[in-house]
């Protein structure tokens, strides 16, 4: 059997584990890819918290006491596997620690074939097929 060989990011060639094979094979399924993917956007979350509080010479319970909550709180926040964050929690802590929130929603990426059903909308005036205007 081949030995499959995957690159770091510095481009050098390492050998694949069994984890990798493992993991690529899981992936194939629709449901896990989905799973893993929130996950991955969870850590980021997490993780910029954490660097940000971090950067400011923050500990966890110094950020507590200016956003007037509990140290576990904070905890839950730059946990990995926690997907509870609202909006307001987020703007909160980014403006004690001086940043600000930005959400991006990206489209999904399209299967192969896939086709809209309707052509796109034209805007500035321009008719639109099927659509009457009130008068």
């Amino acid at each position: 059997m081949e030995d499959l060989k995957i690159s770091d990011p510095d481009g050098r060639t390492m050998k694949k584990t069994n984890f990798d094979t493992y993991l690529e094979e899981q992936l194939k399924d629709p449901g896990f890819a989905a799973r893993f993917e929130r996950a991955g956007e969870a850590w980021d979350v997490a993780l910029q918290i954490a660097a940000l509080r971090t950067q400011a010479g923050l500990s966890q319970k110094d950020l507590a006491k200016l956003l007037k909550v509990s140290q576990q709180q904070i905890s839950r926040l730059e946990s990995p596997g926690y997907e509870g964050h609202s909006l307001s929690t987020l703007r909160r802590v980014a403006k004690v620690l001086h940043a600000r929130v930005r959400v991006t929603f990206e489209p999904e990426k399209k299967a192969a074939g896939m086709r809209v059903a309707e052509t796109a909308a034209r805007y500035g005036g321009g008719k639109v097929k099927g659509v009457k205007r009130a008068s």
